[in-house]
């Protein structure tokens, strides 16, 4: 739909930007949210479309989904509230993952549940169960738990951990040059979201990325490649280590400086940080112009310079000339009126002359000049 020519249906539907995708369903509507791919659009088409809750009726069934899904969330008992509260976020979180239920049989014995109803979440190898006293809301603990424990990040899945309020720990490394240091702080931070998941998992996210040019722009400096750094991606906020790090204890002790607050954090959201925000992009803007179009970028920029030189040019000759006139007029206001008609006779006297006169009386004798 042409939204521009549908503009009641665009706010109808809280449409800020194209293209938009939505799917509606009932009386909802859902946002997608993913990848601009063909492959993307339809899984998530597939997923929407069908039941919120999928069962799973048989462990067939469910080895062949936990094969299939890197997140699998599955409810395990009979009709509860908290059943009710897991279709509902069901409802509407199933644009980003999907939901099953089962019944405790379905599972492999050597998963064990402390009691029945439960939420289950199986990733990274292991599984996990929500507690409603230390997890706080079902919604919160499925959206922090969509994702694995170690993922790789690029600037779509960056934005999209934005959204769970986790801190980002990020090894940033170039794949297509890999060194020795690159493997290292990408085991090391491996081992740390695997290790250290019951301290670290509720606050933090741990992948790796390949490169540092978003890195760069998103907080306006020049990482090194390999190297650290957190980020807070809800007030842009970044903490880099004071140190390389080289050992696990390090990486866990960075990790905890900005968990209790004594690490140094650069950026934020500010005033400051936002006038540095839009000089940037302005400036990135403009070097991003040259390097693909040099003539165009010289067109653009250089025009609008030449006419506000030559207007800042015009205006400053104006300003000197009407200067030099108003002395004048202020020479003469301070003259009297046979001042000023002896000044009016030497001007006119000079103009009849001549320059060749003017150097004769040049060469006069003093006694013959007060003569004249």
């Amino acid at each position: 739909m042409d939204a521009t020519a549908y503009s009641g249906m665009a706010s109808e539907f809280g449409v800020r930007g194209y293209p938009t995708i939505k799917l509606l369903k009932g009386d909802l509507a859902y946002n997608y949210k993913g990848p601009r791919t063909k492959d993307d659009i339809v899984e998530f088409a597939n997923r929407v479309a069908g039941p919120a809750v999928r069962a799973l009726p048989s462990k067939q069934m469910f080895e062949h989904m936990l094969k299939r899904h890197d997140v699998l969330f599955v409810y395990v008992g009979g009709e509860s509230p908290l059943k009710e509260k897991y279709n509902d976020v069901a409802s509407e979180l199933i644009v980003y993952t999907y939901f099953f239920s089962a019944s405790e049989e379905v599972f492999p014995e050597s998963v064990t549940l402390p009691e029945l109803p439960a939420v289950v979440v199986f990733k990274d190898g292991g599984y996990f169960t929500y507690d409603e006293y230390e997890d706080a809301s079902l919604s919160s603990w499925v959206n922090k738990e969509r994702f694995q424990g170690y993922l790789q990040i690029d600037g779509f899945t960056l934005y999209e951990l934005g959204e769970t309020g986790k801190l980002v720990v990020i090894a940033v490394i170039d794949e297509k040059d890999p060194k020795e240091e690159s493997g290292r702080l990408k085991t090391l931070i491996q081992r740390v979201a695997k290790e250290y998941r019951e301290l670290f998992n509720r606050d933090f996210q741990f992948g790796h990325m390949d490169g540092n040019d978003y890195i760069n722009s998103l907080i306006m400096g020049e990482v090194t490649v390999p190297s650290v750094i957190i980020l807070n991606t809800s007030n842009e906020q970044y903490f880099l280590p004071s140190e390389p790090i080289e050992t696990m204890e390090q990486l866990v002790q960075f990790i905890n400086g900005v968990l209790n607050g004594s690490a140094q954090a650069y950026g934020g959201d500010g005033f400051i940080q936002r006038i540095k925000r839009v000089a940037f992009d302005a400036r990135s803007t403009i070097m991003s112009v040259f390097r693909s179009s040099p003539l165009l970028g010289c067109f653009l920029f250089g025009l609008p310079l030449g006419v506000i030189s030559l207007m800042c040019y015009g205006i400053c000759t104006a300003e000197s000339d009407d200067g030099s006139e108003d002395i004048d007029a202020l020479k003469r206001e301070g003259l009297t009126d046979e001042e000023e008609e002896e000044e009016e006779e030497c001007q006119r006297t000079a103009e009849l002359e001549g320059p060749d006169e003017e150097d004769e009386a040049g060469e006069k004798d003093p006694d013959e000049k007060k003569t004249d």
